[in-house]
């Protein structure tokens, strides 16, 4: 028969040694989630940075062609202005002539 106190010794150690494995499992597996849960914040920061940067972009592009759109049609009102204004011209011009 075994000693009874070096049985519990031996049984105490096998406890302690189980409940380190135990815990070292533990905490990896939180680092590991803790590890995965960082990588994931980080790549949707990453994505929702892409997605404002491409936001912004087209709302550049939009700008930029709202405004020509505006200076062609401002272009061509002075056009029309002009053209007028030379029809007038050239309308008295003929009047001009046509009395002479």
């Amino acid at each position: 028969m075994t000693n009874p106190v070096t049985q519990a010794f031996f049984i105490g150690r096998a406890t302690a040694d189980a409940l380190v494995e135990q815990l070292e499992d533990r905490i990896t597996d939180l680092l590991s989630a803790v590890t995965k849960y960082d990588a994931e914040q980080r790549e949707k920061i990453r994505e929702f940075v892409t997605v404002v940067k491409e936001k912004a972009t087209q709302a550049e592009g939009s700008e930029t062609a709202a405004s020509q759109a505006y200076d062609m049609q401002e272009t061509i009102d002075y056009l029309r202005a002009e053209i007028a204004q030379l029809k007038v011209e050239l309308q008295l011009y003929r009047e001009d002539q046509a009395k002479n």
